[in-house]
């Protein structure tokens, strides 16, 4: 039984953020090195050398890649309205898991990529290792339960496999940039998925195809693939270090070779990658513990920052990547991102969440009757904040999880038709009332505008609009879908203008001095950039690649902006100029 990690506990005097108690806490697998000039290669084989598993992997250099399926488009002409899924949101662009060592892992995978669906709604694709050491490919558009079936399964035979959900943008371009990616090269076959972004993206970019390299997709993961090819490192696991020191910026990725899984975190560990290990021996890597939960699988521990973890029939060896800073895991993992039955780095989401509502409520409070929430991603801070108030909690917004999107609005508008297509008012609860609402972030604002006019309209006699994270005042080059700067409402106005422009009766941020108080000693280890503009990797490019390609806020937005997949990098540093590479739109993980 493989020891696990634990983390020392989140400190704060008024409130208390504590471990999930069912995660077990043990002595270290082993420690990284704070800093290494070389890769090392840890003598412990850990993680599999207690098992008896065998693979069936024989060698081979087959390589097929398996044919993209073409979806039906819709014009944007005809008389279907495109909106976006979550409103006026920031969204995470990716999950990613990966699993050795077990017969069905592609099934596995199948699952595990249902439990990361909120991560990725528009893309979703698994790639197996046959008996025959053929990396065998499926690929699609559209949820998982849509890309997959018990045929599709049945074509991803093995132990060993990686998948991958993704946002995208509608149009043509949206499935070749489904991941993972396979490709072939001299010494054999690799398939990757990654989630993050990296920011050095178009200058790598330019530089390979100035040697030759032809490219298929925008998507950054596509560099890594080429880098791989031309590295001169050996063996594998050392191209991917070689590789990972070229990049900048967000990655955590799974590689899957002929007979190997390598799962790597950037060394600033911005996004979430853990660690699991099912009954069997089998071992899984997934961006949350929810995916390890679907699938019965043991969370053990982090993939730590910087970290390299090959996995093969010698059992599980860590190296670390290069000399790496303190951690500057994303903030936003635990505001909105993860579901909140998630441990993310470490930490119980649902319990951040919850505390953040109790802030709320200690520092913004308000009279009032009731406390709602913003479905989903409002309700666990809804609850601390009722529960630190004193005020009971009600569903006063209902949520429909059934719309997809594309419908047909009636030839006469109806106002916020977007909003209330998916969120419904309970006059019951809110008719008369002076109502708290609690929502996880305010974005471009107009959504939440809406949301106060809807609960107006249902008899609300007060609306207090309470959010649970700091002011959003900068874009992410890190592998979250945000707007540009220009677009982000608090970095144009004030609170009290943002309260004039939703029309609420008063609006109050989580104090970002509050959140930093909250995290203690791990308050060093988060990315804030999204609230103070201060990026621990700065972008180097004049354009920096948007992830996101298209966000709506449910009304606005048209599909000719689905190709403002660029943003202007911040102007308080040098850039480097880079060669065009072409139209890049969708360019996302």
């Amino acid at each position: 039984m493989a020891d696990t990690t634990s983390f020392s506990a989140l400190s704060k005097p008024s409130y208390s953020l504590k471990h999930n108690p069912q995660i077990p806490q043990k002595a270290p697998l082993f420690i990284l090195p704070k800093t290494l000039q070389k890769p090392y290669l840890f003598p412990q084989k850990p993680c599999l050398s207690h098992t008896t598993h065998k693979t069936h992997i024989t060698l081979s250099s087959k390589n097929p890649i398996s044919d993209l399926v073409s979806t039906n488009k819709k014009s944007p002409d005809d008389f279907f309205s495109f909106f976006d899924d979550d409103d006026d949101k920031p969204r995470e662009e990716c999950g990613v898991v990966g699993i050795y060592g077990d017969p069905e892992a592609s099934r596995l995978c199948y699952l595990a990529l249902h439990a990361l669906q909120h991560r990725g709604q528009e893309g979703a694709g698994i790639v197996a290792v046959n008996e025959n050491k053929v990396l065998q490919s499926v690929t699609g558009v559209g949820l998982v339960s849509e890309v997959f079936n018990e045929s599709k399964l049945d074509q991803l035979p093995g132990d060993l496999a990686i998948g991958h959900v993704r946002y995208s943008t509608a149009g043509s371009s949206m499935l070749k940039n489904v991941q993972p990616f396979v490709a072939g090269y001299r010494f054999g076959s690799v398939g990757v998925a990654h989630n993050g972004n990296l920011v050095n993206y178009r200058k790598l970019r330019a530089t390979l195809e100035d040697n030759g390299s032809i490219f298929n997709t925008s998507s950054d993961t596509e560099v890594v693939l080429h880098l791989i090819a031309t590295s001169k490192a050996r063996p594998f696991f050392m191209r991917i270090v070689d590789v990972c020191e070229k990049l900048e910026g967000a990655y955590s990725m799974v590689f899957v070779t002929e007979d190997k899984l390598v799962a790597v975190r950037d060394p600033f560990g911005f996004r979430p990658l853990v660690m699991g290990r099912r009954s069997n021996g089998a071992v899984v890597f997934a961006s949350e513990t929810c995916a390890l939960d679907l699938i019965e699988a043991t969370y053990e521990r982090e993939v730590y920052p910087g970290e390299v973890l090959v996995v093969d029939k010698d059992g599980v060896q860590s190296l670390c990547l290069m000399p790496h800073p303190e951690p500057k895991q994303c903030i936003f993992e635990h505001i909105y991102f993860s579901l909140p039955n998630s441990v993310v780095f470490g930490r119980s989401v649902y319990e951040s969440r919850h505390v953040f509502g109790e802030i709320l409520a200690t520092e913004a409070p308000v009279d009032c009757d009731v406390v709602i929430a913003v479905p989903d991603s409002g309700v666990v801070a809804a609850l601390g904040y009722a529960a630190k108030a004193g005020v009971p909690f009600q569903q006063g917004l209902i949520r429909s999880h059934y719309v997809g999107r594309t419908f047909i609005e009636p030839s006469q508008k109806i106002r916020d038709f977007g909003v209330k297509l998916k969120l419904s008012p309970v006059r019951g609860v809110l008719e008369g009332k002076r109502v708290v609402v609690v929502d996880d972030s305010i974005v471009r604002g107009t959504t939440s505008s809406k949301i106060v006019r809807l609960l107006k309209e249902a008899g609300a006699k007060e609306v207090h609009m309470r959010i649970a994270s700091p002011p959003i005042i900068a874009s992410c080059y890190y592998g979250v879908d945000t707007p540009s700067s220009e677009e982000l409402i608090s970095n144009r106005m004030s609170v009290e203008e943002i309260r004039e422009f939703i029309g609420c009766d008063s609006l109050a941020f989580l104090p970002f001095d509050s959140l930093k108080k909250l995290l203690g000693d791990e308050s060093p280890n988060f990315c804030y950039a999204c609230f103070s503009g201060n990026y621990p990797v700065q972008p180097k490019e004049l354009k920096v690649k948007r992830v996101g390609d298209f966000m709506d806020d449910g009304l606005n937005g048209n599909l000719e902006s689905i190709d403002g997949s660029w943003v202007q990098a911040p102007l308080n540093q040098e850039v480097h100029k880079v060669s065009e590479v072409g139209k890049l739109s969708s360019s996302q993980n």
